[in-house]
This record gives structure tokens, C-alpha cells and sequence, in this order.
């Protein structure tokens, strides 16, 4: 494993971050200063400013966010944060975003390589999200519009997929830019009554509970590690 990915891995920076404390030479492998690119096993010693390093057992949760809670740990204009919901696990964050008002499958973990890589678009995680309108359900012409794109004010916007559904659609998008969705549907003047999140990559939503999280099965862990080129 490259070292930059071991720390992210082990908690201590994202990967970029981790790849600027390795050439400012906090890092050191067996004792020795350590070098970008550099591979570290089970058997290397690890230490970033002094401290050793060690990879946690990863843990990758589903949680069925409700309506109302904010994606974030700490934040005084929140009433409600999504780790009221959660066990008190080190390290554990989110995987992209919800906002408050939208619902459904919310990823976290304590991985922050999977995370850079279930977030990156190179990686070409899908997401599918539920969605009813203001005006009912999407006409078939509607979903057209959508899978050949549309332009938001930060650049274009096009999905995967399109079905319309009672009061609404089925929607697939291969990024998650914030609030995209609804901006997307505001376009084509179907602004977004409720959204539901319902699969991120081979993850689905099933029928958790709202407000309940579950632990990810091996198969499950197994295929989003496989989508990311990490099994």
C-alpha cells in the first residue's frame, strides 16, 4: 500500500494532505525519513511527527438519514446532526452530503481513501435518488432534457438515467455536486417536493428504517471496495 493511502486509511489527513506531511518529512518509515510513493506493509513501523501510526479496522455504515438533520459533526446553526443517530466510532465521517432537507442512504466511515474514492468522479460511483415535484410526475419529455443535460451556474448537469415514477422520477447521477439534483429539476421547472436517496454504487437503501443505521454486510463492503479498485 502506498504510504499517502496508509494514512488516509489510518485517519490522520486526507491524501493530499498526507502526501504534504510526507515531503515535509513529519513521516518516517522504520525510523528512516519517508519518501512520496513509498509502499508500507504490516510489518513497517510507521510514525507521523513522532507518534506511530496504525490502521483501524475499517467500518463502512448505512445509515437512512432523515428529513431535518444536517451531514456534519459539529455545526451551532444545526438542530439536529446526523451523529445523534450514530455510534461513537473514531474517525467516522460521511461520504458526500445530504442536506437537511433531503432523505435516504447516507454512506460514513473511517476510511478516508474509500471515501476520496467513492466521492471522485473517476471512479464513476452512481447514485439514484427518488424524487416527487411540485407538478407531479415527470413527463417523458422532461427526462429527455435531463439526460442530455442541462446548465446550472456552476456549469452543466446531465443524468445517467431518467424514469418517470408516480409524483415524480428515478433518477441516477454520476456526481454529487450540492443541492444538484434539485437545482437540476428547478431547471426544467419541476422543482423537487421530496428526495430520497435510495443507491449509492451496489449500495441500496432497502428498507432501513429512517433514523437507523446498519453495519455493512461483506458482500456489501466486498463490491464497493471492488468498484473502487481497492479489492
Amino acid at each position: 500500500m502506498r504510504l499517502q493511502v496508509f494514512l488516509a486509511r489510518a485517519g490522520v489527513a486526507s491524501r493530499r494532505k498526507a502526501e504534504a506531511l510526507i515531503q515535509q518529512g513529519f513521516v518516517r518509515v522504520n525510523g528512516e525519513v519517508a519518501r512520496l510513493g513509498q509502499k508500507v506493509g504490516p510489518q513497517d513501523l510507521v510514525e507521523v511527527a513522532g507518534q506511530r501510526v496504525a490502521l483501524p479496522e475499517r467500518v463502512v455504515l448505512a445509515l437512512h438519514k432523515p428529513k431535518g438533520y444536517t451531514t456534519t459533526r459539529f455545526d451551532p446553526h444545526a438542530a439536529k446532526t446526523v451523529y445523534e443517530l450514530l455510534p461513537d466510532i473514531p474517525g467516522l465521517h460521511p461520504v458526500g452530503r445530504l442536506d437537511r432537507d433531503s432523505e435516504g442512504l447516507l454512506l460514513l466511515t473511517n476510511d478516508g481513501e474509500l471515501t476520496f474514492r467513492l466521492t471522485h468522479p473517476r471512479y464513476g460511483v452512481v447514485k439514484v435518488y427518488r424524487v416527487w415535484t411540485e407538478r407531479g410526475t415527470l413527463p417523458e419529455a422532461v427526462c429527455r432534457r435531463l439526460l442530455k443535460g442541462v446548465l446550472l451556474e456552476d456549469g452543466p448537469a446531465q443524468a445517467l438515467a431518467c424514469r418517470p415514477a408516480p409524483g415524480g422520477a428515478l433518477l441516477t447521477l454520476g456526481e454529487g455536486r450540492k443541492r444538484e439534483v434539485r437545482r437540476m429539476l428547478k431547471a426544467v421547472g419541476y422543482p423537487v417536493r421530496r428526495l430520497l436517496r435510495v443507491q449509492v454504487g451496489p449500495i441500496r437503501l432497502g428498507d432501513l428504517p429512517p433514523g437507523t443505521w446498519r453495519r455493512l454486510s461483506p458482500e456489501e463492503e466486498k463490491a464497493l471496495l471492488r468498484q473502487v479498485g481497492l479489492e
